[in-house]
């Protein structure tokens, strides 16, 4: 295809595509049915995983939960049995360990994404972070797994696409600080703007935009233009920017999840 008829194609395709996103702004998506579909949950045994767990099974999925946390997970699966599904199965795995993986996939089903290739059918959800998207002050080695997440979750989201199957859906989430005790201690300087997530509401929202087959899912919402302006404005607005927010001092007073300790296991 020749030059100008390669970019009479790309004109007409971003007119529609703008035309349809303007659409869609007024006309909600339909959200779609997982009732059967499986659910494979890691890091359910507390926090966001098992709020997750919670609403998916209220929605009548079929629930494969993984945690190394025995206790938590069995816990997750006996309230997700009591909230709407008898289809759940628990097993302790860390992901850490990449043969813990796949002795637990064998339980389960044994590849991931070479069968959802197959079926043309699956949701790959990436559950990353805000530090994901904008490097903060104390928070190095988090953020570079984060930003890690979102790179290898964009590109296998794009592989699919390569490959013609459309029947896969790529869910990318970046939060900011949720309530779970992970951050205990953070600090927010405009609550308004950046509030502290309350883990309920977070939850909610990551299930609605898996439903709806939404890309990228950040909260809170002022996300979205945070992130745009990190493209487009200067480095040192950005910086200037980034101190009106209180990025420097997020993890000034961070104290993290309470560790259990031996005195406080036998209380």
């Amino acid at each position: 295809m020749n030059f100008f008829l390669e970019t009479l194609r790309f004109i007409g395709l971003l007119i529609y595509l703008m035309l349809e996103s303007l659409f869609l702004l007024f006309i909600p998506v339909r959200k779609k049915n997982v009732a059967g579909e499986i659910v494979l949950i890691t890091g359910a045994g507390s926090g966001i995983g098992r709020l997750m767990a919670l609403k998916f099974a209220h929605l009548g999925a079929t629930l494969v939960l993984w945690d190394i946390n025995q206790e938590g997970n069995k816990e997750t699966a006996r309230l997700a049995r009591k909230n709407g599904t008898v289809r759940v199965h628990d097993y302790t795995c860390d992901c850490s360990k990449r043969q813990e993986i796949y002795r637990v996939s064998d339980q389960t089903v044994k590849a991931f994404v070479p069968a959802m290739i197959a079926s043309n059918h699956g949701h790959v959800v990436t559950i990353s972070s805000s530090a994901g998207l904008i490097g903060v002050n104390g928070l190095a080695d988090y953020c570079a797994s984060k930003f890690a997440a979102v790179g290898f979750a964009e590109s296998l989201a794009l592989e699919m696409l390569a490959l013609g199957k459309t029947g896969i859906k790529s869910t990318i989430v970046c939060p900011y600080f949720i309530n779970t005790g992970m951050f205990d201690g953070c600090q927010t300087k405009w609550p308004l703007l950046m509030p502290v997530l309350d883990a309920e509401y977070a939850a909610e929202k990551i299930v609605s935009g898996i439903l709806r087959d939404q890309v990228y899912v950040f909260l809170p919402r002022s996300m979205f233009f945070l992130h745009a302006l990190k493209g487009i404005i200067p480095t040192k607005i950005g910086v200037l920017l980034g101190d009106y927010l209180g990025a420097f001092h997020y993890m000034d007073k961070f104290t993290g999840r309470a560790k259990k300790t031996e005195d406080n296991k036998s209380q």
